[in-house]
This record gives C-alpha cells, sequence and structure tokens, in this order.
C-alpha cells in the first residue's frame, strides 16, 4: 500500500519525528488551536509528537504531514485515526499493530494559520479520502467539529461529508459527519 500521496499542489507523507517542527509551530499558536483545546507547549507537544508516528491497519490508520509540493514547506496534517467516544484525546494505544482499530474512523486535519482560506485543507481531506476509499477496507470515515466551527465544517461537506446532527466523540457533544464509500464513489463519478 503505498502511503505518500499526491495532489496537484500538495504531498502527504507519514508524519515521522521529523515533523515535530510543525506540530510545535502549529500547538504554541493560540489561533490555530482555537478549537483543539488551545495552545500547548513545546515541551508537551514535543512529548506527545511521538503517538503522531503511530500507524496501524498496514499504515493506512494514521497521521500524514501536508507538504507544499512546490516550496518544500510543511503546512499541516491530516489523519484518519480512531474517533474517541468517552476520551477527550485521540486514543493512541488502539493505533498498533496490523488491523484497524473498531469503532468510526475520523477524517481530521490542522492547518497553520499561513495555509487558511486556500483550500489546501479540502484539497488534501479529499486526497485523503481517495485513499481510505480505494486502497483502504474502510467503508465509511466519520468527522466532528467544534460547535462555531464553519470553516472545518466547510471543509467536510465540500469532501462529501453529509451532517448526521450532534453525537458523542471527545467525551461531548459535537455536531457530526459521515461519508459512505458509495456516496463518495457517486460524488466521484458526478464531478467525472
Amino acid at each position: 500500500m503505498e502511503l505518500e500521496l499526491y495532489t496537484e499542489r500538495l504531498y502527504l507523507r507519514p508524519f515521522d519525528l521529523s515533523d515535530v517542527d510543525l506540530d510545535i509551530e502549529m500547538a504554541i499558536d493560540p489561533e490555530v488551536m482555537k478549537y483543539f483545546g488551545g495552545a500547548v507547549s513545546e515541551e508537551e507537544i514535543a512529548a506527545e509528537s511521538v503517538n503522531y508516528a503511530r500507524r496501524c491497519g498496514g499504515g493506512c490508520i494514521g497521521v500524514w504531514t501536508v507538504v507544499d509540493r512546490a516550496t518544500q514547506e510543511k503546512l499541516g496534517e491530516v489523519y484518519l485515526t480512531p474517533l474517541p467516544i468517552d476520551a477527550e484525546d485521540t486514543q493512541w494505544e488502539l493505533i498498533e499493530g496490523d488491523e484497524i482499530p473498531d469503532g468510526d474512523i475520523e477524517l481530521g486535519y490542522l492547518f497553520k494559520r499561513s495555509a487558511w482560506g486556500k483550500g489546501i485543507a479540502t484539497e488534501a481531506c479529499r486526497r485523503l479520502l481517495r485513499f481510505a476509499f480505494e486502497d483502504t477496507p474502510l467503508g465509511e470515515v466519520v468527522g466532528v467539529v467544534d460547535l462555531g466551527n464553519t470553516a472545518s465544517e466547510n471543509v467536510l461537506l465540500k469532501c462529501g461529508f453529509l451532517s448526521e446532527g450532534t453525537r458523542r466523540a471527545y467525551a461531548g457533544q459535537y455536531p457530526a459527519f459521515r461519508i459512505t464509500k458509495g456516496q463518495w464513489s457517486e460524488m466521484e463519478k458526478a464531478s467525472s
């Protein structure tokens, strides 16, 4: 399974520890972290970043670093990870071994401010969805956003996700979205 993914403008590659600089840049920016629990210290993010390098399910579950193909600038991250229900954060211990974890798999993303408003998040998420539905056994993917995070909600809607009202996730209630492989296939056919 090829884990390095490309779009016209972007290169998505599995996160590795050399990407800690990007995590720190995003984590200390209060605007970037507004809907991710607020800014955190460099030390905290450096300690947690070892989790971001975890992969399972033949590599299809994990975090990808998004890089601008023209400039090689690291722009952000997209991920397919188990959606936590009663935990407040991703349960990284579930990301191990050859199997895909039970439960819903979430498409998520976080980008530094210089990447905002340029369609980069949508482009990266669409590519990751294509990977999920063409190269993995996943039959559906979910997404949740913080109430009021309309920019993030718009990314999911542009990628073909359908709103499901609210659901329990991250130990709270959040606006929820879902897309099935069949819905994605129909959307792809319609756009061809």
